[in-house]
């Protein structure tokens, strides 16, 4: 005779041992063919199928509004209505996707109409390095007020000069900036601070030099400061990968170096990254997607596993080769460590240019 056992199953209950546990589950059960299926259903929630299904049982009710912080055209605002094409055409979900530009405040009023929505897996926001930057300068909220939910992708800077400047390479670079750090002018696009100026700034950083001594020129635009260096008023501009390649295959430029871990392939294969020339420097703007305070853990799950698949399709791969973006998709939590990491990182750098608050 077998004994009855009460067994207590939680959501969370499929560690080491469920096998173990299962074979008792099914051992209890064996006497009573009629009770097979109540057997087996008991062993597959010690499984964890019960905490699956409650994670799986939100989706959206109502129309989906991706909110966005800069105008239509721009970096984010290209992400989020490639996301709306690819949500909807795709069938991936069953409700339409608005894109709502929330202008103003370098992204305050957007994030602060996100976190009007708490708890609301229905409004979702691109989200960039800059969440972290514009908060550690006083000019934000703080990423931890906001729901991870997906890192999508990073984007990295190519370091150029004019083709015909006395600037030989990056190390070339480096080293006339160690010598004299007014020797060299840097044209940046839109602020200090930003991915942009880091890309440049964080090799010269990591040699000793003191990067609130450099000659920067701040300019409203990427193109004005392009347009500043090709009339030769600026030595050097760093921009997008995506740009540079332009920029370099009509001779307007030539590329010293790219701020990413390894080398970008095609035309950029052939531009040595900031590590391989002996400089511990790698800097992104990545783009993310956050949710408003409170989401649901059903909420986080559902979008991770629909972005997942976005990024999976063909369509959203061709973007992401196009702009020589380096595709490195990651769940919730991986993005929150990301966020802390940089963060950390952030602070130091903008410490050093005295822009922290």
């Amino acid at each position: 005779m077998f004994r009855k056992k009460r067994m207590i199953v939680t959501g969370a209950s499929a560690t080491a041992g469920t096998h173990s546990e299962v074979r008792v589950a099914t051992r209890l059960c064996a006497p009573a063919f009629a009770g097979v299926t109540r057997c087996w259903f008991a062993a597959l929630c010690i499984l964890g199928f019960g905490s699956a299904s409650i994670a799986a049982d939100w989706k959206p009710e109502k129309a989906v509004e991706i909110v966005v912080n800069t105008p239509p055209g721009n970096g984010p605002d290209r992400t989020a209505r490639e996301m709306q094409g690819i949500l909807q055409d795709k069938k991936h979900i069953d409700v339409p996707v608005t894109i709502a530009n929330k202008l103003g405040g370098g992204g305050v009023v957007a994030y602060t109409y996100l976190n009007s929505r708490p708890g609301d897996g229905h409004t979702l926001m691109i989200a960039s390095k800059a969440l972290l930057s514009n908060h550690i300068a006083g000019r934000g909220p703080s990423y931890t007020e906001f729901t991870p939910v997906a890192h999508l992708f990073s984007e990295y800077m190519v370091i150029t000069v004019k083709p015909d400047s006395p600037i030989l390479n990056g190390k070339d670079l480096v080293a006339r900036v160690k010598k004299n750090p007014q020797s060299v002018s840097f044209g940046i696009a839109t602020s200090l601070g930003n991915p942009i100026h880091q890309s440049v700034a964080a090799p010269l950083r990591a040699e000793g030099v003191d990067i609130k001594a450099l000659r920067n020129v701040v300019f409203n635009a990427g193109s004005a400061s392009l347009t500043a260096m090709l009339g030769g008023h600026i030595d050097v501009v760093p921009v997008t990968a995506a740009l540079a390649v332009q920029l370099a295959a009509s001779k307007q430029v030539r590329m010293l170096a790219v701020s990413s871990p390894r080398r970008l392939p095609g035309p950029l294969a052939d531009v040595p990254t900031w590590r391989e020339l002996g400089y511990d420097a790698v800097v992104s703007q990545w783009r993310g997607v956050v949710g408003p305070k409170g989401m649901s853990e059903a909420q986080v799950a559902f979008w991770e596993r629909i972005l997942k698949r976005l990024t999976d399709t063909d369509d959203w791969k061709h973007d992401i080769d196009s702009n020589f973006w380096t595709a490195d998709f990651a769940g919730a939590r991986e993005m929150r460590k990301l966020m802390d990491q940089d963060h950390a990182s952030l602070k130091g750098f903008l410490s050093d240019l005295g822009l922290t608050k």
